[in-house]
Protein backbone atom coordinates (compact mmCIF):
# COMPACT_ATOMS: atom_id res chain seq x y z
CA UNK A 1 0.00 0.00 0.00
CA UNK A 2 1.67 3.09 -0.85
CA UNK A 3 4.80 4.37 -2.88
CA UNK A 4 5.24 6.76 -5.74
CA UNK A 5 4.90 10.51 -5.84
CA UNK A 6 1.50 11.86 -4.85
CA UNK A 7 0.11 15.24 -3.88
CA UNK A 8 0.64 16.20 -0.26
CA UNK A 9 -1.89 17.00 2.43
CA UNK A 10 -5.39 16.27 3.52
CA UNK A 11 -8.01 14.28 1.63
CA UNK A 12 -7.11 15.84 -1.71
CA UNK A 13 -3.38 16.10 -1.22
CA UNK A 14 -2.79 19.84 -0.84
CA UNK A 15 -0.39 21.41 1.61
CA UNK A 16 -1.87 23.73 4.22
CA UNK A 17 -1.11 26.94 2.37
CA UNK A 18 -2.47 25.52 -0.89
CA UNK A 19 -5.98 24.77 0.41
CA UNK A 20 -7.40 28.17 -0.28
CA UNK A 21 -5.78 28.53 -3.69
CA UNK A 22 -5.89 25.08 -5.21
CA UNK A 23 -8.05 26.28 -8.05
CA UNK A 24 -5.28 28.64 -9.16
CA UNK A 25 -2.10 26.54 -8.83
CA UNK A 26 -0.95 22.98 -9.12
CA UNK A 27 -0.59 21.01 -5.87
CA UNK A 28 2.90 20.43 -4.55
CA UNK A 29 4.29 16.96 -4.73
CA UNK A 30 5.98 14.80 -2.12
CA UNK A 31 7.44 11.32 -2.33
CA UNK A 32 5.09 8.59 -1.12
CA UNK A 33 7.66 7.30 1.38
CA UNK A 34 7.83 10.70 3.10
CA UNK A 35 4.04 10.85 3.19
CA UNK A 36 3.96 7.52 5.02
CA UNK A 37 6.68 8.57 7.49
CA UNK A 38 4.92 11.83 8.33
CA UNK A 39 1.63 9.96 8.78
CA UNK A 40 3.30 7.51 11.18
CA UNK A 41 4.98 10.30 13.17
CA UNK A 42 1.81 12.40 13.37
CA UNK A 43 -0.26 9.38 14.39
CA UNK A 44 2.19 8.42 17.14
CA UNK A 45 2.15 11.97 18.51
CA UNK A 46 -1.63 12.15 18.39
CA UNK A 47 -2.06 8.87 20.26
CA UNK A 48 0.48 9.73 22.97
CA UNK A 49 -1.02 13.15 23.68
CA UNK A 50 -4.63 11.95 23.73
CA UNK A 51 -4.04 8.93 25.97
CA UNK A 52 -1.93 10.85 28.48
CA UNK A 53 -4.67 13.45 28.84
CA UNK A 54 -7.37 10.91 29.73
CA UNK A 55 -5.22 8.25 31.51
CA UNK A 56 -6.79 8.68 35.01
CA UNK A 57 -10.32 8.39 33.60
CA UNK A 58 -9.25 5.36 31.60
CA UNK A 59 -7.94 3.62 34.69
CA UNK A 60 -11.20 4.22 36.55
CA UNK A 61 -13.21 2.94 33.61
CA UNK A 62 -11.21 -0.28 33.37
CA UNK A 63 -11.60 -0.83 37.13
CA UNK A 64 -15.38 -0.96 36.82
CA UNK A 65 -15.43 -2.72 33.47
CA UNK A 66 -13.52 -5.67 34.88
CA UNK A 67 -15.51 -6.20 38.08
CA UNK A 68 -19.09 -6.76 39.24
CA UNK A 69 -19.02 -3.51 41.25
CA UNK A 70 -21.92 -1.24 40.20
CA UNK A 71 -20.75 1.88 38.38
CA UNK A 72 -21.63 5.44 39.31
CA UNK A 73 -19.87 8.73 38.78
CA UNK A 74 -19.48 9.10 42.53
CA UNK A 75 -17.89 5.65 42.81
CA UNK A 76 -15.50 6.42 39.96
CA UNK A 77 -14.41 9.70 41.56
CA UNK A 78 -14.00 7.94 44.92
CA UNK A 79 -11.80 5.31 43.30
CA UNK A 80 -9.55 7.97 41.81
CA UNK A 81 -9.35 9.92 45.09
CA UNK A 82 -8.58 6.76 47.10
CA UNK A 83 -5.91 5.69 44.60
CA UNK A 84 -4.25 9.13 44.79
CA UNK A 85 -4.30 9.13 48.61
CA UNK A 86 -3.01 5.61 49.14
CA UNK A 87 -0.57 5.28 46.22
CA UNK A 88 0.19 8.87 45.30
CA UNK A 89 -1.11 11.09 42.49
CA UNK A 90 1.07 9.38 39.91
CA UNK A 91 -0.86 6.17 40.60
CA UNK A 92 -3.61 7.70 38.48
CA UNK A 93 -1.27 7.20 35.53
CA UNK A 94 -0.36 3.67 36.57
CA UNK A 95 -0.12 1.50 33.49
CA UNK A 96 0.41 4.57 31.29
CA UNK A 97 3.87 3.32 30.33
CA UNK A 98 2.19 0.22 28.93
CA UNK A 99 -0.39 2.47 27.31
CA UNK A 100 2.35 4.53 25.64
CA UNK A 101 4.19 1.39 24.53
CA UNK A 102 0.97 0.31 22.85
CA UNK A 103 -0.67 3.56 21.75
CA UNK A 104 2.37 5.05 20.00
CA UNK A 105 2.69 2.18 17.49
CA UNK A 106 -1.10 1.64 17.52
CA UNK A 107 -1.99 5.22 16.61
CA UNK A 108 0.90 5.50 14.15
CA UNK A 109 -0.20 2.33 12.35
CA UNK A 110 -3.90 3.23 12.49
CA UNK A 111 -3.60 6.70 10.96
CA UNK A 112 -1.03 5.62 8.38
CA UNK A 113 -3.06 2.51 7.51
CA UNK A 114 -6.16 4.67 7.11
CA UNK A 115 -4.45 6.81 4.46
CA UNK A 116 -3.07 3.75 2.71
CA UNK A 117 -6.39 1.88 2.72
CA UNK A 118 -8.08 4.99 1.26
CA UNK A 119 -5.76 4.73 -1.74
CA UNK A 120 -6.46 1.02 -2.12
CA UNK A 121 -10.24 1.61 -2.11
CA UNK A 122 -10.02 4.76 -4.23
CA UNK A 123 -11.53 7.15 -1.66
CA UNK A 124 -8.49 9.35 -0.99
CA UNK A 125 -10.17 12.55 -2.17
CA UNK A 126 -13.19 14.43 -0.74
CA UNK A 127 -15.25 13.82 -3.89
CA UNK A 128 -14.51 10.08 -3.96
CA UNK A 129 -15.31 9.75 -0.24
CA UNK A 130 -18.60 11.56 -0.82
CA UNK A 131 -19.53 9.31 -3.74
CA UNK A 132 -18.60 6.05 -1.98
CA UNK A 133 -19.55 6.37 1.72
CA UNK A 134 -19.67 2.60 2.32
CA UNK A 135 -16.13 2.18 1.02
CA UNK A 136 -15.01 4.99 3.29
CA UNK A 137 -16.65 3.32 6.28
CA UNK A 138 -14.89 0.03 5.45
CA UNK A 139 -11.55 1.85 5.16
CA UNK A 140 -11.88 3.16 8.72
CA UNK A 141 -12.70 -0.31 10.02
CA UNK A 142 -9.72 -1.85 8.21
CA UNK A 143 -7.41 0.77 9.70
CA UNK A 144 -8.62 -0.20 13.17
CA UNK A 145 -8.25 -3.93 12.51
CA UNK A 146 -4.73 -3.42 11.13
CA UNK A 147 -3.47 -1.47 14.14
CA UNK A 148 -5.27 -3.57 16.75
CA UNK A 149 -3.91 -6.83 15.33
CA UNK A 150 -0.36 -5.49 15.37
CA UNK A 151 -0.43 -4.26 18.98
CA UNK A 152 -2.96 -6.44 20.83
CA UNK A 153 -0.57 -8.05 23.40
CA UNK A 154 0.39 -4.55 24.58
CA UNK A 155 -3.30 -3.75 25.12
CA UNK A 156 -3.73 -6.86 27.27
CA UNK A 157 -0.63 -5.97 29.30
CA UNK A 158 -1.89 -2.47 29.87
CA UNK A 159 -5.28 -3.76 31.08
CA UNK A 160 -3.59 -6.16 33.52
CA UNK A 161 -1.43 -3.37 34.94
CA UNK A 162 -4.42 -1.04 35.34
CA UNK A 163 -6.40 -3.45 37.56
CA UNK A 164 -3.55 -5.10 39.49
CA UNK A 165 -1.42 -3.88 42.42
CA UNK A 166 2.11 -2.81 41.60
CA UNK A 167 3.46 -5.76 43.59
CA UNK A 168 1.95 -8.17 41.05
CA UNK A 169 2.89 -6.49 37.79
CA UNK A 170 5.66 -3.97 38.36
CA UNK A 171 6.42 -3.33 34.70
CA UNK A 172 5.38 -4.16 31.18
CA UNK A 173 8.16 -6.73 30.95
CA UNK A 174 6.92 -8.51 34.10
CA UNK A 175 3.41 -8.77 32.65
CA UNK A 176 4.65 -10.53 29.52
CA UNK A 177 6.93 -12.88 31.47
CA UNK A 178 4.28 -13.86 34.04
CA UNK A 179 1.46 -14.28 31.54
CA UNK A 180 3.58 -16.33 29.12
CA UNK A 181 5.00 -18.49 31.92
CA UNK A 182 1.84 -19.04 33.98
CA UNK A 183 -0.91 -18.90 31.37
CA UNK A 184 0.77 -19.56 28.03
CA UNK A 185 1.65 -17.41 25.03
CA UNK A 186 -1.86 -17.74 23.59
CA UNK A 187 -3.23 -15.80 26.56
CA UNK A 188 -1.58 -12.66 25.17
CA UNK A 189 -4.34 -12.74 22.52
CA UNK A 190 -7.17 -13.67 24.87
CA UNK A 191 -10.19 -11.51 24.02
CA UNK A 192 -8.89 -10.76 20.53
CA UNK A 193 -12.09 -11.80 18.65
CA UNK A 194 -14.24 -9.51 20.82
CA UNK A 195 -11.73 -6.73 20.27
CA UNK A 196 -11.82 -7.04 16.48
CA UNK A 197 -15.61 -7.21 16.44
CA UNK A 198 -15.65 -4.04 18.53
CA UNK A 199 -12.99 -2.15 16.62
CA UNK A 200 -14.76 -2.64 13.28
CA UNK A 201 -17.71 -0.37 14.20
CA UNK A 202 -15.58 1.85 16.45
CA UNK A 203 -12.83 2.71 13.97
CA UNK A 204 -15.22 2.71 11.02
CA UNK A 205 -17.71 5.06 12.65
CA UNK A 206 -15.08 7.38 14.18
CA UNK A 207 -13.07 7.93 10.97
CA UNK A 208 -16.20 8.10 8.82
CA UNK A 209 -18.02 10.57 11.10
CA UNK A 210 -14.98 12.81 11.62
CA UNK A 211 -14.30 13.12 7.91
CA UNK A 212 -17.99 13.61 7.16
CA UNK A 213 -18.32 16.40 9.74
CA UNK A 214 -15.18 18.10 8.45
CA UNK A 215 -16.48 17.95 4.89
CA UNK A 216 -19.84 19.42 5.96
CA UNK A 217 -18.06 22.14 7.90
CA UNK A 218 -15.91 23.09 4.91
CA UNK A 219 -18.91 23.13 2.55
CA UNK A 220 -20.96 25.27 4.96
CA UNK A 221 -18.32 27.77 6.08
CA UNK A 222 -16.13 27.75 2.98
CA UNK A 223 -12.89 26.97 4.83
CA UNK A 224 -11.49 23.86 6.53
CA UNK A 225 -11.94 23.28 10.26
CA UNK A 226 -8.87 23.90 12.44
CA UNK A 227 -7.82 23.87 16.10
CA UNK A 228 -10.65 23.72 18.64
CA UNK A 229 -13.22 23.06 15.91
CA UNK A 230 -11.39 19.87 14.95
CA UNK A 231 -11.39 18.80 18.60
CA UNK A 232 -15.15 19.34 18.80
CA UNK A 233 -15.81 17.48 15.54
CA UNK A 234 -13.58 14.64 16.67
CA UNK A 235 -15.37 14.57 20.01
CA UNK A 236 -18.73 14.08 18.29
CA UNK A 237 -17.26 11.26 16.21
CA UNK A 238 -15.77 9.68 19.34
CA UNK A 239 -19.03 9.76 21.31
CA UNK A 240 -20.93 8.06 18.51
CA UNK A 241 -18.23 5.43 17.93
CA UNK A 242 -17.84 4.65 21.64
CA UNK A 243 -21.57 4.02 22.04
CA UNK A 244 -21.71 1.75 18.99
CA UNK A 245 -18.91 -0.53 20.19
CA UNK A 246 -19.06 -0.30 24.00
CA UNK A 247 -20.63 -3.70 24.88
CA UNK A 248 -17.79 -5.51 23.08
CA UNK A 249 -15.29 -3.30 24.91
CA UNK A 250 -16.72 -4.64 28.19
CA UNK A 251 -16.31 -8.22 26.98
CA UNK A 252 -12.75 -7.52 25.83
CA UNK A 253 -11.70 -6.14 29.22
CA UNK A 254 -13.31 -9.00 31.14
CA UNK A 255 -11.48 -11.56 29.03
CA UNK A 256 -8.16 -9.72 29.18
CA UNK A 257 -8.14 -9.44 32.97
CA UNK A 258 -9.78 -12.76 33.92
CA UNK A 259 -7.77 -15.00 36.26
CA UNK A 260 -7.52 -18.73 35.76
CA UNK A 261 -9.11 -21.29 38.08
CA UNK A 262 -7.01 -23.83 39.98
CA UNK A 263 -7.47 -26.31 37.13
CA UNK A 264 -6.04 -23.74 34.66
CA UNK A 265 -9.42 -23.07 33.06
CA UNK A 266 -11.05 -19.66 32.84
CA UNK A 267 -14.44 -18.86 34.48
CA UNK A 268 -15.69 -17.70 31.06
CA UNK A 269 -13.47 -19.34 28.43
CA UNK A 270 -14.91 -17.62 25.36
CA UNK A 271 -16.76 -14.55 24.19
CA UNK A 272 -20.23 -16.14 24.21
CA UNK A 273 -19.90 -17.32 27.81
CA UNK A 274 -18.53 -13.94 28.88
CA UNK A 275 -21.53 -12.22 27.31
CA UNK A 276 -23.90 -14.69 29.03
CA UNK A 277 -22.21 -14.21 32.42
CA UNK A 278 -22.41 -10.41 32.26
CA UNK A 279 -26.09 -10.53 31.31
CA UNK A 280 -26.93 -13.11 33.98
CA UNK A 281 -25.16 -11.28 36.80
CA UNK A 282 -25.65 -7.63 35.85
CA UNK A 283 -28.41 -7.57 33.24
CA UNK A 284 -28.28 -5.51 30.05
CA UNK A 285 -26.96 -2.52 32.00
CA UNK A 286 -23.75 -4.46 32.58
CA UNK A 287 -22.88 -4.06 28.91
CA UNK A 288 -22.91 -0.27 29.28
CA UNK A 289 -21.28 0.05 32.70
CA UNK A 290 -18.98 3.06 32.66
CA UNK A 291 -20.35 4.35 29.36
CA UNK A 292 -21.15 7.74 30.90
CA UNK A 293 -17.46 8.12 31.76
CA UNK A 294 -16.62 7.11 28.21
CA UNK A 295 -18.87 9.91 26.98
CA UNK A 296 -16.56 12.24 28.89
CA UNK A 297 -13.15 10.72 28.20
CA UNK A 298 -13.91 9.22 24.76
CA UNK A 299 -14.78 12.45 22.95
CA UNK A 300 -11.86 14.22 24.65
CA UNK A 301 -9.44 11.49 23.56
CA UNK A 302 -10.76 11.19 20.00
CA UNK A 303 -11.08 14.95 19.57
CA UNK A 304 -7.55 15.62 20.83
CA UNK A 305 -6.20 12.71 18.78
CA UNK A 306 -7.74 13.78 15.44
CA UNK A 307 -6.89 17.45 15.96
CA UNK A 308 -3.30 16.66 17.01
CA UNK A 309 -2.91 14.34 14.03
CA UNK A 310 -4.13 16.88 11.50
CA UNK A 311 -1.99 19.66 13.02
CA UNK A 312 1.18 17.55 13.36
CA UNK A 313 0.86 15.97 9.92
CA UNK A 314 0.41 19.34 8.21
CA UNK A 315 3.32 20.80 10.19
CA UNK A 316 5.64 17.90 9.33
CA UNK A 317 4.70 17.85 5.65
CA UNK A 318 5.13 21.60 5.24
CA UNK A 319 8.48 21.41 7.05
CA UNK A 320 9.64 18.42 4.97
CA UNK A 321 8.63 20.05 1.71
CA UNK A 322 10.35 23.32 2.61
CA UNK A 323 13.55 21.48 3.58
CA UNK A 324 13.54 19.49 0.34
CA UNK A 325 12.85 22.63 -1.69
CA UNK A 326 15.65 24.69 -0.13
Amino acid sequence: MGGGAIAVGERGGFLQEDRTSHTRQAPRQMNGGLLLVTSLAAGATAGAVAKTVIAPLDRAKIRFQTSDIPYSTRAAVQFLVTSARTEGVMALWRGNSATMARIVPYAAIQFAAHEQWKKVFGVDSPQAAKEHPIRFLIVGSLAGVTSQSATYPLDLARARMAVSPKSEYGSLRVVFIKVARDEGIRTLYRGYPATILGVIPYAGVSFFTYDLLKRWYTEYFGSPAVGLTNILLGGCAGALAQTASYPLDIVRRRMQTARRNADSSYPCPNMAQTLAHIYRVEGWRGFFKGLSMNWVKGPIAVGVSFATYDFTRTLLRNFTFNVNSS
